[in-house]
């Protein structure tokens, strides 16, 4: 099973897009939902077949975490996409644009928003690591000294808040229908979530297409060279398109994950978001 683990999450995401029509409540919901059994799989997976013992060990962050989560599934992110529309009429006038696939089949509609929305997430995220003033929001994500399954959610709200307007803003602009993002979110959302795993496992080819957790502990290692490729959020397109993509051999991952040395590790909530002192630049 674990090997199949991202043709689960993202089968089980195509056929929620595939039964639309017939499911009862809201498709949102569903996605959610369908992501939150993806997570639960993951993490028992993870305890079963650990990549790092060590890692199964908390370092006084499980707190940290778990508040961070609640704050960013609870109000950051919720706020942020019922605000984001609003910001799009305001700042255009008329909220919309044309779509330019608008008169192609919905499947197509749904590859090119899932497109957008990785190129955009793809250059935020680099531009997090190589702009000082953004990676001191981003550090807080890389403070944590070992991977798991709640390092999804440590995110800072500003760096969340530029990734979500990136990546959504101009498609709501464009007038996409709500059904091709929700199309694209339930194919996308399943797989970022299994991105911090400790498993054990190889991926062979899916590493080739998704940023799975295999490709993204070496993102986490405290040695710059190592971790500063791999940015793709579901997909790894956009790192093979533009010559970041890396891969190791099965089975290895970094000495060590965290802030690299020249930044500087905060580890309490309120000191990692914030603000400006949080963390040095990457070097």
């Amino acid at each position: 099973m674990a090997r199949w683990l991202y043709g689960i999450a993202v089968g089980g995401g195509l056929a929620l897009v595939l039964l639309e029509p017939q499911v009862p409540l809201p498709m949102a919901a569903w996605v959610t939902a369908w992501s939150a059994v993806v997570l639960a799989l993951g993490a028992w997976l993870s305890w079963r077949l650990p990549f790092e013992a060590r890692w199964h060990e908390a370092q006084g962050d499980v707190a940290v975490d778990t508040a961070n989560a609640a704050l960013i599934v609870g109000l950051v992110d919720p706020l942020l996409r019922a605000l984001l529309p609003v910001a799009v009429v305001a700042l255009s006038g008329t909220g919309e644009a044309s779509w330019p696939a608008a008169g192609w089949a919905w499947g197509g509609q749904v590859a090119v928003a899932v497109l957008w929305m990785e190129f955009a997430k793809y250059w935020s995220h680099r531009a997090h690591h190589e702009w000082a003033p953004l990676w001191r929001f981003h550090a807080w994500h890389h403070s944590s000294r070992r991977l798991y399954w709640l390092n999804n959610f440590r995110l800072h709200p500003v760096n969340h808040a530029l990734q979500l307007a990136l990546s959504l803003g101009p498609l709501l602009w464009l007038g996409v229908p709500d059904t091709v993002l929700l199309g694209a979110l339930a194919l996308t959302q399943p797989v970022v979530v299994l991105q911090h795993l400790n498993l054990d496992v190889h991926h062979g080819l899916w590493s080739r297409l998704f940023s799975t957790h295999e490709l993204h502990r070496w993102h986490h290692s405290t040695e710059p060279a190592e971790a500063n490729a791999n940015y793709g959020s579901a997909l790894v397109l956009w790192d093979q398109v533009f010559g970041t993509y890396r891969r190791h051999p099965a089975g290895r991952g970094p000495v060590k994950v965290g802030l690299f040395e020249a930044s500087r590790h905060r580890r309490g909530r309120s000191e990692g978001f914030g603000w400006p002192g949080c963390c040095g630049p990457v070097t």
